[in-house]
């Protein structure tokens, strides 16, 4: 199928928390990129794209140079398998790009780098290291789901912080809509998301890692925008146990 048209209205964590022992991130000096992929278990388009970002987990600069979020939206609800990792927060996130964007459409699947659109297109060259260096962005995560950040910005202005537990190594078996019948695999899933402005730097958050059926691992993505942008400045993350 062709992919389906709507119209629009760091530093890897440590290695555990033992008893409570706070994780620690942070970017590198340079900008990590943030690799955004918004994708559906309705969608028979999306398995292939859900691969390649699900090979990146064994890639050498995972964590270093990009971190990845897949944002599972719920649009494609409507043919019969509802995905329970979509969100209307999400879908509403592809929207807003699509409007940052000009167009009047949202797709899946639909690669996004650093805030721009790539049209299903991510590899190796787009993923290479960046010279650019916005700022050094550091975060802390408690075994009470308790999150700190601090960034350390280059240059001036207000700056914002989303935060987004991510779940892995998710097998789900499909029993409905355009991909019934098969058993799709799924990596970096946003579980979810929480957003706020920073202080003076820094910022709390209370994102604690739920439990969730069928999600054997879990990784904390971080970054920064500028205040009411969608692009990252700056991004973060890491494995969490």
């Amino acid at each position: 199928m062709k992919w389906w048209i709507a119209t629009v209205g760091l530093l890897a964590g440590t290695a555990g928390l033992g008893g409570a022992e706070p994780q620690q991130f942070a970017s590198g000096v340079n900008r990590t990129h943030l690799l955004e992929l918004y994708t559906s278990e309705g969608c028979s388009s999306c398995p292939p794209a859900e691969k390649r970002l699900a090979d990146l987990r064994a890639h050498p600069r995972l964590w270093r140079d990009f971190v990845p979020v897949a944002f599972h939206v719920n649009y494609w609800d409507r043919l019969g398998w509802t995905d329970r990792f979509a969100s209307r927060e999400f879908t509403a996130r592809e929207y807003a790009y699509a409007e940052v964007w000009g167009s009047r459409t949202v797709y899946t699947p639909c690669f996004v780098l650093n805030g721009a659109d790539q049209r299903n297109r991510v590899g190796d060259a787009l993923l290479a290291a960046s010279r650019e260096q916005p700022g050094v962005l550091t975060a802390e995560y408690d075994g009470r789901g308790v999150l700190k950040v601090a960034f350390a910005a280059a240059g001036s202005g207000d700056h914002e912080v989303h935060a987004a537990i991510l779940g892995g190594g998710i097998v789900s078996r499909v029993k409905a809509g355009e991909n019934r019948g098969e058993t799709l695999r799924h990596e970096f899933v946003a579980l979810e998301l929480k957003s706020t402005t920073l202080r003076e730097g820094s910022a709390t958050l209370r994102l604690p890692k739920a439990e969730v059926e069928g999600v054997t691992r879990h990784a904390l993505a971080v970054w920064v925008t500028r205040r009411g942008q969608l692009a990252p400045v700056q991004a973060a993350g890491g494995w969490i146990d």
